[in-house]
């Protein structure tokens, strides 16, 4: 995954209307016919986490099980007020995983609602450079698999098509 190129969220197919609106500063906020103005979105950021396999061969995903969901999920969270996105993945992998980690290239933002509110997830790739994973409420488990097993773990289709695209994004 060292030979990842960065592209240009904007243009990339995979943020069609599955994805949601294109919405903006410029365009004001999404309107509803039916319900009116949209809600701002909840926004957060993260990583498809990796590291070289402990094994000699090929890579290694994290992934994070979220007892709250019961869930496996890429590490994220919540963006703080004026914390950019990128320092938010950082501090998420961070929390959730124990690894500091550096960003590669960026990958499509993932839109989704939770509890009728839209969500936007914005995502990297990110290597991980070491650290010590600590169990919490939020986490409760952390996993490095291949990424064909991460794949097959994952609870998500959005997150294993996450996944395809950082794998995807490698080969290129």
């Amino acid at each position: 995954m060292n030979g990842l190129t960065a592209k240009d969220p904007a243009r990339d197919p995979t943020r069609g209307p599955a994805h949601g609106p294109a919405r903006g500063p410029e365009h004001g906020p999404a309107q509803d016919p039916a319900h009116g103005p949209a809600q701002d979105p909840i926004r957060a950021a993260g990583c498809v986490l990796w590291r070289p396999a402990l094994s000699g061969h090929g890579i290694e995903i994290a992934l994070v099980h979220r007892p709250k969901w019961n869930d496996w999920s890429h590490p994220k969270g919540k963006r703080k007020r004026a914390e950019s996105a990128e320092a938010c993945a950082l501090r998420e992998v961070l929390e959730e995983t124990g690894q500091s980690c550096s960003l590669g290239p960026r990958l499509p933002t993932v839109r989704y609602a939770v509890d009728g509110r839209p969500k936007e997830v914005d995502y990297w790739v990110g290597r991980a450079l070491g650290g010590t994973f600590t169990a919490s409420r939020e986490v409760d488990a952390l996993l490095w698999l291949p990424p064909a097993a991460a794949r097959t773990r994952l609870t998500q289709l959005r997150d294993r098509e996450l996944l395809d695209a950082a794998v995807a994004a490698s080969r290129t």
